[in-house]
């Protein structure tokens, strides 16, 4: 794979276990020919999700590979994924301008505490309903270099 390997590779484990797998079983074949389509695809959509068009294709990825009625709250960790960091540093949090602690100490990769040192420090924003703003995460990944 290309060098979007480890989020084309995501990608198709997410629609191997959503998708293939499922149907798989459903119908009794391995679906191989469906399988192929989708490595294709996933190599696609990686290079959409780090190219110009990063938030259309962050959208249509979220939309379709985690529906549902709720709004999108992936677990802390999953910002710790090529997925992950790819939309937080395109797009921030879908629908949010803040996180907690913890969930700001994952995507930094920070205990909890180091998030509360961090904002101490004014290293991060704290957000006036609470949290931490999800802008000044973008902004100390950026400081640090850490790359999608």
């Amino acid at each position: 794979m290309t060098a979007t390997g480890p989020l084309a590779r995501q990608l198709m484990a997410i629609m191997g276990s959503r998708l293939l797998d499922p149907l798989e079983i459903l119908l009794n074949d391995p679906v191989t020919d469906l399988r192929a389509r989708c490595e294709w695809a996933a190599l696609q959509w990686a290079d959409r999700l780090l190219g110009p068009e990063a938030n259309f294709a962050i959208a249509t990825i979220i939309g379709a590979l985690y529906p549902g009625d709720e709004a999108f709250d992936p677990p802390a960790d999953w910002w710790t994924t090529p997925l992950g960091r790819v939309v937080l540093l395109r797009m921030g949090f879908p629908g949010r301008e803040a996180v907690s602690y913890a969930v700001a100490g994952a995507m930094l990769g920070v205990t909890r505490q180091g998030v509360h040192d961090l904002v101490t420090r004014h290293k991060l924003a704290r957000h006036p309903d609470g949290g931490v703003t999800v802008t000044s995460v973008q902004e100390r990944i950026k400081q640090r270099g850490q790359r999608a």
